[in-house]
């Protein structure tokens, strides 16, 4: 397996992206590639340990304020409000809880672990365009596609824009484009608004995308390479 110095992780998700995942309002393509960056990034790892009471103490606040107004707008019984309180106070919970194994997947003979977010998806069906491998996540959300791309060594995606968004987050390995250098971890989160750009790799990569729409190649020869767009989203 290749090996990956976290320690350079430039590229987090937004603050407002990390709330969302700890409240569960993420679609789960996009919660998928923030608990994995998470469990990839220290930096995160801290940030959630802050967050995560704050938004729970908000929570609770809010709940508390709703009961109340529950209460005093209908005619509760003494036995309804005795229940009500109960499942709202109590703090036992016996539910025993089991972390998952790390995943291992193989492709064009390199030996990936995952992070434990993607432990469910062990059927994968590449579909490979030379240096380019992409393994679909059984699952859609309307438009928006989410896959496993796998860039093999020397590996090169045509420059090309965004017609809506696109998240990557490298998983193994690093890549570098017009604006910089990537490794294991980077989160990078791209739309209509940037510029073309051209992810390249020496030694290959493998990312976790979700796009909601194919690449627009801008080089070459464009309906070859949009077509390639096509097999990548």
């Amino acid at each position: 397996m290749p090996t990956n110095n976290i320690s350079f992780i430039k590229h987090h998700p937004s603050k407002q992206l990390l709330e969302q995942h700890i409240e569960g309002k993420l679609p789960l393509s996009m919660a998928l590639a923030v608990a994995a960056h998470i469990e990839l990034c220290p930096h995160c790892q801290q940030l959630e340990l802050q967050l995560t009471p704050q938004i729970a103490n908000a929570s609770w606040a809010q709940s508390k304020v709703a009961q109340r107004d529950l209460e005093q707008d209908i005619n509760v019984d003494a036995c309804f409000s005795a229940m009500l309180s109960d499942i709202t106070e109590s703090s036992d919970d016996n539910t025993s809880y089991h972390e998952s194994e790390p995943l291992s997947i193989e492709c064009k003979g390199m030996t990936y672990t995952l992070p434990r977010a993607f432990t469910k998806f062990h059927q994968l069906n590449w579909r490979n365009l030379g240096k380019i491998s992409r393994a679909r996540l059984p699952f859609e959300e309307a438009e928006v596609r989410s896959s496993l791309l796998h860039i093999g060594k020397g590996g090169t995606i045509p420059t090309h824009t965004h017609k809506g968004y696109e998240l990557t987050l490298l998983l193994a390995g690093d890549f570098e484009d017009e604006n910089g250098h990537y490794v294991a971890g980077d989160f990078i989160l791209l739309d209509e608004s940037h510029s073309g750009h051209s992810p390249k790799t020496s030694e290959g990569c493998l990312c976790y995308t979700v796009s909601n729409a194919p690449l627009h190649f801008t080089q070459g020869v464009s309906q070859l390479f949009n077509s390639i767009g096509k097999v990548i989203y």
